[in-house]
């Protein structure tokens, strides 16, 4: 996969199951000849829209008892590579999962201030 802002390769890892799943959802009947992995319902469009995308996952959000204005298509983007940020404190991992050519872009996105880098930096004995 191409990092759309970059075009940059982008690599992803997924579990063994995932995987399965996939490729038994591609190889249905149904998506044999289909362009897109999720295809829209709506014949003048060939895939899923963005706000169907959105009002799929809000519902998802709902089914699990989660306020869905917390939680959106971006929010969970940013959540994902924040929390592989906390854990690691590792902003050259991120810029990388991101697409982003600049750590500054990376650091603003995270939000990241002084006190993360000073508490991550105290963290660590040399």
């Amino acid at each position: 996969m191409t990092q759309s802002k970059t075009r940059k390769p982008v690599r992803f890892e997924i579990t063994e199951t995932t995987r399965l799943s996939v490729e038994r959802w591609i190889k249905d009947p149904e998506m044999i000849g289909c362009e897109y992995l999720w295809p829209s319902r709506v014949h003048a469009s060939p895939h899923l829209s963005t706000r169907q995308y959105a009002r799929i996952m809000r519902d998802w959000v709902l089914s699990i008892g989660l306020e869905p204005s917390s939680y959106g298509t971006h929010s969970m983007r940013r959540t994902k590579v924040a929390q592989i940020y906390k854990k690691t404190g590792n902003l050259r991992a991120v810029q990388l999962l991101l697409g982003h050519t600049k750590m500054d872009s990376t650091v603003r996105y995270l939000g990241v201030d002084l006190d993360d880098a000073l508490s991550l930096s105290e963290g660590i004995d040399l």
